[in-house]
């Protein structure tokens, strides 16, 4: 019996003595993304992944739809500690990290290609900017370009002005962007958007055509107009601070299944892109070409206000300055085949 109770004792002791890492530790993250749509789907796979190559360690818990409210909401349940991380639009971290505006201001890049030549160049960075702001991060998805979407042809200023343009709350960059040509934004959180589209409140939204298939503001748009906006990107944050009881081995699976996640689906998002201007058109959406003599215009006007911004601190004037180098590097030499990722 001695020898049973000593054995008894050591092992509480070695249990009492593990690592608070060997504890399961729960991670709840919000998302704007549908419940039932690909992008939940994708999640929760993964995050299963992460839960069964952890021995249930570590739980990552979705709460989609919007539930627990907008990036900005979000932002402060993470600081108080009811949530533990989130997926964001670049515009959504700006508080935290405003140079993750960077890659979304508009009127930047012109194709696809662009894209890719840029962010080789710069995603460490932004990463590296996001862990000195207080979270991981794993890697980006980019969702596409966003173009305007609207109850009416828009082909020039003259078919904007006087429309009621959607600009999502908190985004300073669209909102000068829009001044800057002299229209007239109307700021509303993104779940709020469709009612907005339902009721007059907005005639006209910015989207990529998967993001307006999936959020559903393709029913109350008629046409689309074939000129990138502004390019649009989904990241993945979990605020550091909760994964400190995490161990290390436990953490590197979670970044290895979750960054893995993100470098697939920011392939993928470029094919749904395609398959959803195909289901636009089934669905009697009319794209309509800008009048190409008035993008410059367009372009000087926005490229001034983002110059002020940036003189004002709102973002790094260095980086804007950066991409802009790589953007004019890019269009002096473009590859032998241009356009081969071009934006429809």
């Amino acid at each position: 019996m001695q020898r049973s109770w000593s054995q008894t004792l050591a092992g509480l002791m070695l249990i009492a003595c593990l690592p608070v890492s060997l504890q399961a530790t729960d991670l709840k993250l919000a998302t704007v993304a549908p419940e039932g749509s690909g992008w939940m789907k994708e999640l929760r796979a993964a995050g299963q992944q992460v839960r069964d190559r952890t021995g249930g360690r570590v739980n990552l818990k979705f709460y989609g739809g919007g539930i627990q409210g907008n990036d900005k909401k979000v932002l402060r349940k993470i600081r108080i500690g009811q949530l533990q991380g989130g997926m964001f639009t670049s515009n959504g971290l700006e508080e935290r990290y405003p140079d993750i505006l960077i890659y979304g201001l508009p009127m930047q890049f012109n194709s696809q290609d662009e894209v890719d030549y840029v962010r080789k160049r710069m995603d460490a960075k932004l990463a590296a900017g996001l862990e000195k702001a207080g979270f991981a991060s794993y890697g980006f998805a980019g969702g596409g370009f966003a173009y305007f979407m609207s109850g009416k042809p828009v082909m020039g200023l003259a078919d904007l002005r006087g429309q009621k343009i959607w600009v999502p709350e908190g985004d300073q960059t669209s909102f000068l962007a829009m001044e800057s040509l002299r229209l007239s934004p109307v700021v509303l959180p993104i779940t709020d958007v469709l009612t907005g589209l339902q009721t007059g409140l907005l005639d006209i939204v910015a989207a990529p055509p998967v993001g307006a298939i999936i959020l559903q503001w393709y029913t109350k748009t008629r046409y689309v107009t074939r000129q990138p906006l502004s390019y649009t990107l989904g990241v993945m944050v979990i605020d550091q601070g909760a994964l400190k009881e995490v161990s290390a081995a436990d953490q590197a699976v979670l970044r290895e299944v979750m960054s893995a996640l993100y470098a697939r689906l920011d392939v993928e998002n470029r094919v749904d892109n395609i398959k959803a201007e195909q289901a636009l058109k089934v669905n009697g959406l009319q794209f309509v070409s800008p009048n190409m003599a008035e993008i410059p215009e367009w372009r000087a006007a926005v490229s001034a206000a983002m110059d002020q911004m940036a003189a004002k601190g709102t973002f790094s004037a260095e980086l804007l300055g950066e991409l802009r180098g790589h953007l004019q590097d890019y269009r002096k030499n473009p590859p032998v085949a241009p356009g081969a990722n071009a934006t429809p």
